[in-house]
């Protein structure tokens, strides 16, 4: 049967590359009712209605110079184009109206793809390294480096774990997205594109996403596993010139592949033949199928493009039909950016009730138990996957990163700060503020929420405020300034700004603008003659100024002057955060190395309270550039070494340094930082030698993680290291705000939640810091790694992966571990169940007469009571096979962490298998009988002697008390060391009978 050829029409024209060929795209909509188009050649895009496909629905013309990529999101909503101009422009789709900017480059851009959700974008091209840019707010997540040529293709993973690159060289890389490293390597395993910008050799996962095609070096398709990166089949036919192109069908039964030979041919994948081909008059650069019908849409070189219709037989099966449905798996159950929540549901209230889908309440125990079953089965598949990974362990240590010490140790302080003498003391500045020029625009404030700026001309200020989500902040209008402010704050409630003095007659002016009030004329300013401002805050209610006076004054939001206190030195920054205000002031003159001596002050506006106070450290010979609060409220800073530190109560109180900039930054980099999350810094990223962002286009706000900044360990998991510590530092955060939470009387369920996550995610980094020591012959650090787990199946887990590792030794000592841990939660539990049922018992006795309790009667009726207790637990040994302790697993076993979800069942530990039967029974005889005795003998005191009944027997191995309250919660493995002496019951019937 003859083919029909397929109609090509002209959508580019190839006059600026002078004929020679050049890459173009072609692309579907989600719904098959548009297509769009560029070239290289070409700096415009085109938008098609696929009825009308003579002439364009309309052009984009924002590129300088030809379009190198194309990208649509799913939902097909985003369009994003790529250039040889260096930038990636985002568009709304099918508008085509222009949106931003999302990043630049400093090379020619050639490779664009959305991940499945659309909320992350990866841009890469001729420069070194592939951005991972979130789509939400234009910030960089990652930025991805091992390609030693331009990368030409990207694809993301349809189940969002992986993302495949290809560079010029044919190398093929496998990334893993949660952690941004590199997983396989795959060298030479594509054809070498040279400097040909007209070839891309894509490559494409299948639709389920268990394979990665790839062009072949024999003129073939080669195919790898998803997991193993290992070769899997190959698609060998009539190609006689390496394919370049390829592209699957949406049910992944079917895959067109291009070549350089001019054909197009059409593969049934299962049975591994071509059934179908075309011969074209140039090369086909690219290729896209209709999503919801059986077509195909090519372009050739050239810039001509066309559809292929019935492409598929009708005797055989539609390349629409049965297309996989997948469900993300990623990640085990953490989200990466927020992937599953961009949509808002209406329902989303009622999962934060605990409600399932049917609107029935789930109680919250039923909750915890199903949340503790998933990740039991996620750290089984973690374990396993160490299991594999640990039996052919390759050392993958990424190369060291070659990095140039700047000359000036990585100092960005301004230079109106730099002393001259090396000890000048450093002035006064503004967070987030940039400094003020005239004839330029300048931030007067820019923070998480949204920016102030400022346009100076001749006697005033154009001053304007926009939020970065205009969804949530109010329309603000823009405002003449005649007063020359030069700072600012802003908050969701309103906007602060001041002047300096400027002589006798301008003085300092302070002016307050609510951005809602039920009240006209809300709008209120001060003045200040023998003073000016210095820095302002915002806050709850409040608004503050630090002066020159060295005073803080502190304002209502309707401008009644509240508080007026002396600082103990000259100010050096200001900053609010609801009820809390931090300041910090000079303590002292500088060191002769021009270190400077600060001290901070935090503030509680609505209590009237000064909660924390302290000397503030610097890097040596360093600024601070920043302070300011996380999103949950911690305080910290930045200096100009580029070192951030979170202040935490560990120790008394303590400034923890979680990230260093000269770890991260390449030489010509500053960090301009705005805020900081639990896990992330959101900083602007300047190129040297600018300190300060430019305001003349929107900043792209960059985001890093957090890190410790740890010395080199032998052991060769410095990112396992770094993830071990931070979650650990975050757990104990999310416990004190628990505790302060539930000492304030309000709902800690959601924090519980938090608190429970961290748990496991911590005691899976645990599992894996425990196989590398393991493969480092670390084993005491192993041993010592064991007793953090929090959870049985963590244990179990841990004692799998030594036995598969041939440990035996190991093993042994984590099973030690494991049957200590399980006797004392055991024993714990038994005295806790008991203790509760007396403590009733002796609130009732208060009403008996005390002159009828005797020692005689009290000694008869303890051991008549402890004889029964004897008797039932040695019943129970007896019903009951001798074996050592394996207890069935429970998710009651992370009972200790935290006590307000763990619903000690009574009576279930007395059905735990005893292996030490008649020792335990009288320890826990000899420990009821010693505190019933103790608690009747001081019945005015019956609540207090319980108390400590339950803080002696079954104390929560997390709690704080004494001095340790701020190092890291006692490990739940420790031995006790509070249970009494068997001869202690004997003790005391002695004493009894000789008071009798």
């Amino acid at each position: 049967m003859k083919v029909k050829s397929v109609k090509l029409r002209e959508s580019h024209k190839n006059t600026n590359n002078n004929g020679k060929p050049s890459f173009c795209s072609v692309l579907w909509d989600m719904y098959s009712t548009h297509i769009v188009t560029s070239s290289s050649s070409d700096s415009s895009i085109s938008i098609y209605e696929s009825l009308l496909l003579s002439n364009p629905m309309k052009n984009l013309r924002h590129h300088r110079d030809g379009v190198t990529a194309l990208a649509l999101s799913p939902n097909s909503t985003c369009l994003a184009s790529g250039s040889i101009d260096r930038t990636v422009k985002l568009y709304k789709f099918p508008s085509g109206e222009f949106q931003n900017n999302i990043t630049r480059f400093t090379l020619p851009i050639r490779t664009l793809a959305f991940n499945k959700s659309g909320s992350l974008l990866a841009a890469a091209g001729d420069d070194e390294g592939i951005k991972l840019i979130n789509t939400v707010d234009a910030t960089i997540a990652r930025v991805l480096k091992g390609h030693k040529g331009p990368v030409i293709s990207l694809a993301f993973d349809p189940n969002n774990e992986y993302l495949a690159s290809l560079d010029t060289k044919g190398t093929v890389i496998f990334w893993e997205l949660l952690s941004g490293n590199m997983l396989h390597t795959l060298k030479g395993v594509a054809p070498d594109t040279g400097s040909d910008m007209s070839i891309t050799n894509g490559l494409s996962w299948s639709p389920d996403g268990e394979l990665l095609a790839v062009p072949g070096l024999k003129n073939d398709v080669v195919m790898f596993d998803r997991d193993t990166a290992e070769k899997v089949s190959s698609l060998r036919g009539d190609h006689v010139k390496p394919i370049c192109f390829l592209s699957w069908s949406p049910n992944g039964k079917y895959l067109a592949t291009s070549g350089l030979d001019n054909q197009v041919l059409i593969w049934d994948f299962a049975k591994k033949q071509d059934i179908d081909r075309q011969k074209f008059d140039e090369r086909i650069c690219h290729m896209a199928w209709k999503p919801t019908g059986n077509s195909l849409a090519v372009i050739d070189v050239m810039g001509k493009y066309g559809v292929w219709e019935s492409v598929i037989p009708s005797s055989m099966k539609s390349p629409t039909e049965d297309v996989p449905n997948l469900q993300s798996k990623n990640n085990n159950g953490i989200l990466f950016f927020d992937e599953e929540e961009q949509e808002p549901s209406t329902s989303a209230s009622l999962s934060d009730l605990g409600e399932d889908d049917f609107g029935e309440s789930v109680p919250q125990t039923r909750k915890r138990l199903r949340k503790s079953s998933m990740l039991e089965e996620n750290l089984e598949e973690e374990i396993d996957e160490e299991l594999n990974t640990s039996s052919k362990f390759e050392s993958n240590k990424r190369p060291a990163k070659a990095r140039e010490e700047r000359l000036d140790g990585g100092d960005r302080r301004p230079k109106s700060m730099i002393a001259q003498n090396g000890s000048k003391i450093q002035e006064p500045f503004q967070p987030g503020a940039t400094p003020v020029q005239p004839g330029t625009k300048s931030f007067l404030c820019y923070n998480m929420l949204g920016s102030i700026t400022t346009m100076q001309h001749d006697g005033y200020s154009h001053i304007e405020i926009d939020f970065h989500d205009t969804s949530q902040g109010p329309r603000v209008p823009a405002m003449t300034d005649h007063f020359g402010f030069t700072m600012a704050s802003l908050n969701e409630n309103g906007s602060v700004l001041a002047n300096p003095r400027k002589g006798d007659k301008n003085m300092s002016t302070l002016m307050y603008r609510p951005f809602s009030s039920w009240a006209n004329n809300s709008e209120w300013s001060m003045r200040f003659e023998d003073e000016e401002v210095k820095a302002v805050a915002l806050g709850t209610g409040w608004v503050a100024a630090a002066t020159s006076a060295n005073f803080l004054r502190i304002f209502t939001e309707g401008g009644l002057q509240r508080h007026i206190l002396s600082l103990d030195g000259p100010v050096v920054t200001a900053s609010g955060f609801k009820d809390k205000l931090a300041v910090v002031t000079h303590s002292s003159q500088p060191l002769p190395s021009n270190h400077q001596m600060l001290e901070f002050r935090v503030f509680n506006i609505s209590n009237g309270t000064q909660p924390l106070k302290g000397c503030l450290p610097l890097s040596p010979g360093s600024n601070l550039t920043w302070i300011g609060f996380s999103e949950e409220g911690h305080l910290a800073s930045y200096d100009s070494k580029g070192m951030l530190r979170v202040y935490s109560d560990q120790f008394g109180g303590n400034w923890l340094p979680l990230f260093s900039a000269s770890k991260v930054r390449k030489p010509d980099e500053n960090h301009w930082v705005v805020g900081l999350s639990a896990e992330k810094l959101f900083c602007i990223i300047c190129k040297s030698p600018d300190l300060y962002p430019k305001v003349s286009s929107k900043p792209v706000l960059s985001l890093l993680d957090l890190s410790y900044p740890l010395a080199s360990s032998d052991l060769g998991a410095e990112a396992l290291e770094k993830e071990f510590i931070f979650r650990n530092t975050r757990l104990l955060q999310i416990q004190k705000s628990i505790e302060e939470t539930e000492a304030a009387g309000m709902d800690c369920s959601l924090l519980d939640d938090e608190a429970f996550d961290m748990e496991a995610a911590l005691d899976r980094c645990i599992l894996r810091l425990i196989a590398s020591c393991c493969n480092g012959d670390k084993l005491v650090r192993a041993t010592e790694l064991v007793k953090l787990l929090s959870m049985e199946k963590s244990v179990r887990g841990a004692i799998k992966l030594v036995t598969t590792l041939k440990l035996p030794s190991l093993a042994e000592r984590f099973n030690g571990i494991l049957e200590e841990r399980l006797l004392n939660d055991t024993t714990k539990n038994v005295v806790l169940s008991h203790t509760d049922s007396h403590a009733d018992a002796s609130t009732r006795t208060d009403t008996i007469d005390k002159t009828n309790i005797t020692p005689k009667n009290l000694t008869e009726k303890f051991i008549s009571r402890n004889n029964t207790l004897s008797s039932s637990l040695h019943s129970n040994s007896i019903n009951e096979p001798s074996e050592p302790i394996t207890p069935s697993p429970t998710p009651k076993f992370t009972a200790p962490l935290f006590p307000k979800k763990a619903k000690i069942q009574e009576g279930s530990s007395f059905m735990m298998e005893q292996k030490k039967t008649d020792g335990l029974t009288t320890v826990q005889k000899a420990t009821n009988i010693t505190k019933d005795v103790d608690s009747l003998k001081k019945q005015e005191n019956a609540e207090e002697a319980t108390k400590k009944v339950r803080l002696s027997g079954a104390s929560n191995p997390f709690a704080k008390s004494g001095n340790d309250s701020d190092v890291r919660p006692k490990n739940p493995f420790a031995k006790s060391s509070s249970i009494q002496e068997k001869s202690s019951l004997f003790d005391s019937i002695k004493k009894m009978k000789t008071v009798s």
